[in-house]
């Protein structure tokens, strides 16, 4: 199992569009997510920033990305998320959240 951490900025102007859309995820790109091998998805909010947490655990991470990115479900609310969203990722770097290192983990206790 790998964990992911990412970031992004919340437009303050489609603050509550996002937590409405938030409130009650489609199905299917809930489906399309754990289909993906993704657990454990979610998403806090700090003032106008937004973090995910999730964890992996497939095989191969960047094909199951891949699927996430064709499911045409997920495009769809992707239609609707990303105006509430405002990247901080370099230009060019094809990012839309910014991935982030992990430093630190407390794991279970044996």
């Amino acid at each position: 199992m790998q964990r992911y951490g990412c970031v992004i900025r919340l437009r303050p102007d489609h603050r509550d569009t996002y937590l409405r859309l938030h409130a009650a995820v489609w199905p299917a790109v809930e489906q399309t997510l754990r289909r993906a091998n993704i657990r454990n998805f979610t998403i806090f909010l700090h003032d106008d920033l937004l973090f995910g947490y999730y964890e992996y655990v497939g095989a191969d991470h960047a094909a199951d990305q891949r699927r996430i990115a064709d499911d045409p479900e997920t495009r769809a609310w992707w239609k609707l998320t990303d105006p509430c969203q405002e990247s901080l990722a370099e230009p060019g770097s094809g990012d839309w959240w910014v991935p982030m290192q992990e430093v630190w983990h407390l794991g279970e206790a044996s």
